[in-house]
């Protein structure tokens, strides 16, 4: 039995016990190894166009129309999200991934709205099927990546608990994502990885080859963000990066997205960037003059 594997079932007899149990030391994930020059791809998040998806925004927009868009913007790739797909059944997402053959795109990867910070045994059991089930159906549209959260403090629990048992169910799904090639990659998305600090504290927790950081640019509200995800940057294995960003205690404002780019150059980044796209403005006309500023800047 593997160590994740131990640390994870000794952690959940604990917690259904109710006592405190020993369980194996983790080593510290290494930054990710890269060979040859920073090489950055352009990709989508299908999050961009949720008012789409969900017809709040005429016209409503399909996974089809999405691709097609993604298409005619010279873009490398998509990213689709798990909550908008209608049909999961094999037979639609192999349509799909020939749609996107057919046009010259890669799915990038993919993300699922799991939790790992629920208490007790059985729910995190159910997290972890949930994304052990994303995970078979993006290896079918052939994605290479499936952001994943921790999740927020549950009322009552302690954060050194909650990052553990987090820790070990990322373990625990990562055998799972290992089998169909796919990396797992965890957004710096509030609750327990808020701040650079806290990510790097779950990140050191997390000894596993499929494991990863998903570089979401506008998810840290620090003093300086910058520095924050320069902090974590050596750990990426995909990238969202957002046209806004918004220090503490100051308002939202624009990104410096030059800065973003060279922060994952200085880093040797080579893989995906998908613009996920959260501004006021319909991401239809907006979204455009951010993909030829970052194509321009990736050269």
């Amino acid at each position: 039995m593997s160590l994740s594997r131990r640390r994870f079932l000794q952690s959940a007899v604990a917690l259904g016990a109710g006592t405190a149990v020993a369980v194996p030391a983790a080593h510290a994930s290494d930054p990710i190894v890269r060979n040859g020059q920073s090489h950055i791809r352009l990709s989508i998040a299908g999050y961009s166009y949720r008012d789409y998806f969900a017809g709040k925004l005429k016209p409503a927009m399909t996974l089809e129309d999405y691709v097609d868009l993604a298409a005619s913007m010279g873009l490398d790739a998509v990213e689709p999200t798990a909550y908008y797909f209608k049909d999961t059944s094999p037979e639609y997402l192999a349509k799909l991934k020939g749609r996107c053959t057919r046009l010259g795109l890669d799915v990038s990867g993919g993300a699922v709205g799991n939790n790992f910070c629920k208490p007790t045994p059985a729910e995190l059991k159910e997290e972890i099927r949930k994304v052990n089930e994303w995970v078979e159906r993006y290896a079918i549209l052939g994605a290479k990546t499936v952001r994943i959260f921790a999740g927020p403090l549950a009322n009552g629990d302690a954060e050194d608990k909650a990052r553990e048992r987090c820790a070990a169910a990322i373990e625990e799904a990562c055998d799972h994502a290992a089998k169909h090639g796919i990396y797992l990659a965890l957004e710096n998305h509030g609750g327990i990885v808020s701040t650079a600090e806290q990510m790097l504290a779950l990140i050191k927790l997390v000894r596993h080859d499929w494991f990863g950081v998903n570089w979401d640019t506008g998810n840290f509200h620090t003093a300086d963000p910058y520095a924050d995800l320069a902090k974590i940057a050596p750990y990426a294995v995909t990238v969202q990066i957002k046209p806004e960003i918004q220090p503490a205690g100051q308002p939202k404002g624009p990104s410096d997205l030059a800065k973003l780019i060279n922060i994952l150059r200085a880093a040797s980044y080579r893989g995906y960037v998908a613009l996920e796209y959260e501004a006021a403005e319909d991401p239809r006309t907006a979204i455009p003059g951010h993909i030829e500023t970052l194509k321009k800047l990736m050269g």
